[in-house]
């Protein structure tokens, strides 16, 4: 068996009166011809790859704040989450986190590639379902409106060791 290495990504779900904060991003695609990419407008949750030496959950405050110029609190972790877009493509390994917005920024940019921030329901979110990045947009909602829950305190980060050597 190969070994590999997975992206390890995450995300966070950030819900107030019944709507959801996502965003409205540009991806890339793979295009038929080889070498060459497409580009399409996709909702995600605010989402992104942890950076070396960050703690998951200082990975989400970061990543919602870049994508969203929403600060939040982060209360709990959703769940654990693993998805291989296509047979040929990486692993991601997503650590979904829930939080609560504090203060928005309306005068902060956002990151490249995103279009907006937007807030949507649980319906509306199933209604774009074409419109999702990937499948596990929907399922962290409905994880969420189903209860699902675990305290931050189930992850071990092993303090880094970032001495010069």
């Amino acid at each position: 068996m190969n070994s590999f290495t997975p992206h390890i990504t995450v995300a966070t779900l950030v819900e107030q009166d019944g709507r959801f904060l996502m965003v409205r991003e540009t991806v890339k695609e793979r295009a038929a011809a080889p070498g060459s990419a497409a580009s399409r407008e996709v909702i995600n949750q605010p989402a992104g790859h942890v950076e070396a030496g960050e703690l998951l959950a200082q990975a989400a405050f970061r990543e919602t704040l870049e994508e969203t110029a929403w600060q939040v609190k982060i209360t709990g972790l959703l769940g654990m989450y693993i998805f291989q877009p296509h047979p040929r493509a990486g692993v991601y390994h997503r650590y979904c986190f829930i939080a609560e917005p504090l203060k928005h920024d309306r005068g902060q940019r956002l990151d490249r590639g995103i279009i907006e921030a937007i807030w949507l329901s649980a319906d509306d979110l199933r209604q774009r379902k074409a419109e999702h990045r990937s499948p596990l947009v929907m399922r962290c909602v409905d994880d969420y409106l189903a209860g699902q829950r675990l305290p931050l305190d189930v992850i071990y980060e092993h303090p880094w060791a970032l001495q010069e050597r």
